[in-house]
């Protein structure tokens, strides 16, 4: 790895650590759970692409090692992702050979995903990496802090989920934003556009 590189990291870390510590120590708590999770996924990105494993894919293999043969409604359910986000992924997983969708006997509508041979074993290989980055991220953690971590987040996603029930607020889809948003920006009609050509 080259020293730019490497003090390219350090410096932005050492960014990240100033604006927590210095700036803004009591900035929002979603900031900085946002940047404890992108430090953790990207410690984690890192050792799975050794492994020839994007990211994306290691969501989806985590869920199906739980419980193989889920529809693909079902595991962009569980993976909190958009239906169209789950099939471009197992598109790409089927290639490499992780995955394989077909319809079960009788159910002829739903499109079911299954773990191949090869699917399975990468839990072997790709579980204790994650296991590494938990275990790094804790170093130096006194076991009752990190206890009281897991409950306080644990009451945050139960008090958020709490509140879309509640409020009966859902995650409007990326097609309902995008035309909320409307358009980007206005073109004149072709009939116009031809007359400047001229």
């Amino acid at each position: 790895m080259s020293r730019s590189k490497t003090s390219g990291k350090s410096s932005d870390t050492e960014v990240i650590l100033r604006h927590w510590r210095e700036a803004l120590p009591d900035d929002r708590l979603a900031h900085l759970v946002k940047d404890a999770t992108r430090a953790l996924v990207r410690a984690l990105t890192i050792r799975l692409a050794e492994h020839k494993v994007s990211f994306g894919y290691w969501s989806f293999l985590r869920i199906l090692w739980e419980g193989d043969g889920m529809t693909q409604r079902e595991l962009s359910e569980q993976a909190g992702v958009m239906e169209s986000t789950t099939f471009a992924a197992l598109t790409a997983m089927e290639r490499f050979g992780y995955v394989a969708r077909r319809r079960k006997p009788g159910d002829r509508k739903k499109v079911y995903v299954f773990l191949t041979p090869k699917g399975r074993q990468l839990k072997r290989k790709l579980v204790p990496l994650a296991e590494e980055v938990n275990r790094i991220a804790v170093r130096g953690v006194a076991k009752a802090d990190i206890v009281a971590t897991r409950a306080v987040l644990l009451s945050i996603i139960e008090n958020l989920a709490s509140d879309e029930l509640a409020a009966d607020r859902r995650m409007p889809s990326t097609r309902v934003l995008a035309n909320r948003a409307g358009p980007l920006r206005s073109r004149p009609p072709r009939a116009k556009a031809r007359k400047r050509a001229k």
